[in-house]
């Protein structure tokens, strides 16, 4: 009994105490897919499943450019493999240049994985010999690209690069990083650095979020 009325006070302080984010994330275009298993299982009728970045967010525990990069390379690959459908999320494949505790690879992996449904060994096992997950990720595989997303139908395949580097922080940025680095930032510091730091990420995914610059997509084959 304790713990249920734990978990219920722990809901209805969710629903009554929503969390505080920046305004920015609900004007991110949503990603949607249509996934079968989901369908199959009742989870959504016509099995259509809406990702939000909000989602994205929640799922990585922070919002940064890297997050942001994930989000926006998925984005490009699924509009150029499925032009004229909803993307069928359980057939995708995705092949990492990088192993995956290689600097970021390992959140971006997990964001990617969270959109298309491809997961590595410990990913979904499959239903009547159908909707396998598992085995549609893969680390340290040779390309050129960052990470390859292949269409598993049509064999259609996209490799993708992220130049954050395009949308510089604000010049402020550099002494309030010092500031929290050496741990001696004052509250109105810590702050200003996460407003800057979130306003980076809105224009990366806002104001540059069609920028073919800042999201290279190379066709293979």
């Amino acid at each position: 009994m304790q713990s249920r009325h734990c978990a219920l006070t722990i809901h209805n302080h969710a629903m009554t105490n929503p969390p505080a984010q920046p305004a920015f994330f609900a004007t991110v275009p949503p990603i949607i897919l249509h996934d079968a298993l989901a369908e199959l299982l009742g989870a959504s009728t016509d099995g259509r499943i809406e990702y939000l970045y909000a989602g994205a967010v929640a799922l990585a525990g922070h919002s940064c450019p890297t997050v942001a990069g994930a989000w926006l390379m998925t984005t490009r690959a699924l509009a150029h493999l499925y032009p004229d459908q909803l993307p069928e999320r359980g057939q995708l494949a995705v092949d990492f240049r990088d192993a995956q505790n290689t600097g970021t690879t390992g959140v971006v992996a997990a964001v990617v994985g969270w959109i298309t449904g491809a997961a590595g060994d410990g990913g979904f096992k499959g239903l009547a010999g159908a909707h396998a997950r598992c085995g549609l990720m893969r680390f340290g595989v040779p390309m050129q690209g960052q990470f390859r997303i292949t269409r598993r139908d049509t064999r259609t395949e996209v490799e993708l690069d992220y130049h954050p580097e395009r949308v510089p922080p604000l010049p402020e940025m550099a002494e309030l990083m010092g500031a929290i680095k050496s741990g001696t930032a004052r509250a109105e510091q810590q702050r200003a650095f996460g407003n800057a730091w979130q306003d980076r990420v809105r224009r990366i995914l806002i104001e540059h979020g069609n920028d073919p610059e800042l999201v290279t997509l190379r066709p293979c084959g």
